[in-house]
């Protein structure tokens, strides 16, 4: 599906860097998502950078994962070109 995730990678903030199968690229801010429910545990720093990809979802080793619809809608795309550099062509970035 051209909604799938190909990339992520946990940035600092609680916010994650995302590329779609469709070519989308952008930053998806978890804060507002993390007093719910099962994504409480995201809370815990070390837990939410273990971030992955699982059958083109972004998801956590314990289940959590993000609905496609809502990273695509509330991914914020602006200056993206400059984040994406810091992130793929430096490894130590937060």
């Amino acid at each position: 599906m051209n909604w799938d995730a190909t990339f992520v990678k946990p940035l600092s903030g609680y916010r994650i860097y995302v590329e779609m199968k469709n070519g989308r690229k952008g930053i998806f801010d978890l804060t507002p998502y993390l007093d719910r429910g099962v994504l409480r545990e995201l809370r815990n720093i070390h837990y939410f950078n273990q971030v992955g990809i699982v059958l083109g979802a972004v998801t956590w080793p314990h289940g959590q994962d993000i609905a496609p619809e809502t990273l695509v809608g509330e991914m914020n795309t602006d200056s993206i070109e400059s984040s994406e550099n810091k992130t793929r062509n430096n490894p130590a970035c937060p």
